[in-house]
């Protein structure tokens, strides 16, 4: 029998489900004995019903993170988990006041003070629809000369939404899928309450 190759695979654990985060080569196997799906004896010849297992996996934890952010949070603490978010990107971030903000409801810098460029203005939209370039100026109308302007939805962008982004080199706009992967990257830094909010676990085993 030739000699299999063990590898690392990556899990995100949510409850008592295991779902998948990142899968690397040859991991099929376990995939499918976790499902039942896939037999070991048919992975060789079956490489795309594999792949499409791993993600659906992958898929599932994303709905969950995006579903926990929308259904428990009020648009006002979806702001706060933004502002942590990007303090664990190493920003240091506040929420605005939650009337009269001009559209703005993060603001992000670098240094303690604020003083140091450039000033990072976020807005915040909780919702699964589709943001488009209306929604962008009108953050764009908020910045000044110097700042950059950060736009972030659970839901999607339009597409004349990302050709104003890229005519904007002071402006950047994160998804729902963009912003899953900043959680998954990050969520070691989590503080205790959103863990809790989000209550995934890190698992390691192996893959053939």
């Amino acid at each position: 029998m030739a000699e299999k190759n063990f590898r690392r695979v990556r899990f995100y654990e949510i409850g008592s489900a295991i779902t998948l985060f990142r899968v690397t080569t040859h991991s099929e196997v376990f995939l499918g004995a976790l499902e039942g799906e896939v037999s070991p004896n048919s992975i060789d010849s079956d490489d795309v019903t594999a792949a499409a297992i791993a993600e659906q996996f992958e898929e599932s934890t994303e709905d969950f993170i995006i579903k926990r952010l929308k259904d428990t949070q009020s648009p006002y603490e979806f702001e706060h988990f933004v502002a942590h978010l990007l303090q664990c990107l190493g920003y240091h971030a506040r929420v605005t006041k939650s009337s009269g903000d001009g559209g703005v409801d993060v603001i992000a810098h670098r240094d303690e003070l604020g003083f140091e460029p450039p000033i990072i203005k976020v807005q915040c939209k909780q919702t699964l629809g589709t943001s488009g370039r209306p929604d962008i100026q009108k953050l764009i109308g908020a910045i000044e000369p110097g700042e950059m302007g950060l736009f972030v939805t659970l839901g999607s962008f339009s597409p004349d939404a990302r050709v104003y982004e890229q005519s904007k080199a002071n402006l950047r706009l994160i998804d729902g899928r963009t912003l899953v992967e900043l959680v998954y990257a990050h969520y070691e830094k989590f503080a205790p309450k959103y863990r809790a909010l989000l209550p995934l676990k890190r698992t390691y085993t192996a893959g053939i």
